[in-house]
Order: C-alpha cells, then structure tokens, then sequence
C-alpha cells in the first residue's frame, strides 16, 4: 500500500494547473399556491430534500451500505480539501507571470500538501483509496489519470496507473452516479451526511441531478421486486 499511498500524494500535489467550475450550492425553486393570486416570482423558497428511507433487501446489504458510508465519510474531505486547494493555487497563479516563479510557487503548495497530507493517506486501505479516486473526479471534474498526464506527462500517468492497477485501484476511474449504482450510494451518503451537517457541502463539479437520480435508483429497484 505504500506505493498507492505516494501515488494518491502526487496527485493530490499535482492538481495545481487543473480547472474546475465552482457552482453555486443554493439551489432556489419558484412555486405558484394554487387558487391564490401571488404572482410566481414573489415566492422564493431553498430547495428541500425528502431523503427517501433506507431499504434493505439483507443482513448483508446493509452492512456493505455502512461500510461505504465509513469509508466514504472518512475520505471525502480530501478530495474536498483537493479542489479547494486547486481553487487558490490557480488564483495564485494567475497573478504570477513568471514562469519560473510559477514553478517554485507550486513546488512550495506541492510540499505543503505532501507534509500535510502523508500521514493520513497511508491509513486508507485500497478501497478508500479508490473512492477518494472517484471523489477527486466528483470534485475536479477530471480523473486522476488525466490530472497527473496533464500536469506531469503521459509517461508517468502510465506508471502511475499500472502501479495502482496492482492493488485493484484504477485512476482512470470515474464517478458515474448516473449508471453505477455504487457512485449512486456514495452521493447519497454525501447527500444525507451535507443535510445532517456531518461533512462540509461542496459542490460537485459534473453535472447531474441528485433528485432525478433517486427517481430513476427507486424506479429500478421497484420494477425488481
């Protein structure tokens, strides 16, 4: 695990020069009272979440769906703290014109992160690490692997990912709630946890409806009973 370990710190190191969107995480609908004569645009109310109930089929169901919580509430600060990271670095950057300050500026960030981040990295177990993989791509909106093919070179991403490769983590994973029904509990997890006030909400930077991917999870899961 050591190598996974250095790998997931030159990434977290490596995304100085990547861009994401920040979104706005105030969601606000316009409702029209039915039989009243209050114009539409008068009301403005934030969007509200009705969490459907936790279902299970098993014993077992249910433990793996706690497992992933733990794993996926212990590791989504990182990849949080990630785009974070990327946010400042690239305003800083953009006030430096000099390429070579530049570079001296994202190799200070860069052992910044490595110092901060080392001891921490080393306790996540393989499939912590590759749900932080996915996070990263939540968060960023790119995968590990284009990050450090962009921000290194195309050769060390290979490596990179063939290292990873032997401990079952791939970096050019992606996190596709739309069709994998995994990445679909993990933004549930994250959906409940920013309600509940355990994690700090970010915005994600792909695109996608958490509302209309529990109607189609709950349609699927309905039409197999």
């Amino acid at each position: 695990m050591k190598k996974i370990y250095l790998i997931l710190i030159v990434l977290m190191s490596y995304t100085g020069n990547a861009q994401i969107m920040t979104q706005d995480t105030t969601a606000t609908k316009k409702f029209l009272i039915e039989g009243d004569t209050i114009p539409r645009s008068h009301i403005d109310l934030a969007e509200v979440i009705i969490f459907n109930k936790l279902k299970f089929t098993s014993k077992e169901e249910r433990i793996r769906y706690l497992i992933l919580r733990r794993k996926t509430l212990k590791v989504y600060p990182y990849a949080k703290m990630a785009a974070e990271r990327l946010v400042v670095l690239n305003e800083r950057l953009n006030t430096i014109d000099s390429k070579s300050k530049r570079r001296r500026y994202t190799r200070r960030v860069q052992k910044f992160i490595e110092e901060e981040l080392s001891a921490k990295l080393k306790k996540l177990t393989k499939t912590e690490g590759q749900i932080l993989i996915k996070l990263i791509h939540r968060q960023t909106g790119d995968t590990a692997f284009n990050l450090i093919k962009r921000l290194r070179s195309g050769w060390k991403a290979f490596w990179y990912n063939t290292t990873a490769n032997l401990f079952d983590i791939s970096l050019k994973k992606e996190f596709k709630p739309e069709s994998n029904h995994e990445d679909y509990l993990i933004e549930d997890i994250l959906q409940r946890a920013f309600y509940k006030k355990q994690l700090e909400s970010q915005a994600s930077a792909l695109s996608f409806s958490y509302l209309e991917l529990t109607d189609k999870w709950s349609s699927k899961d309905q039409k197999k009973k």
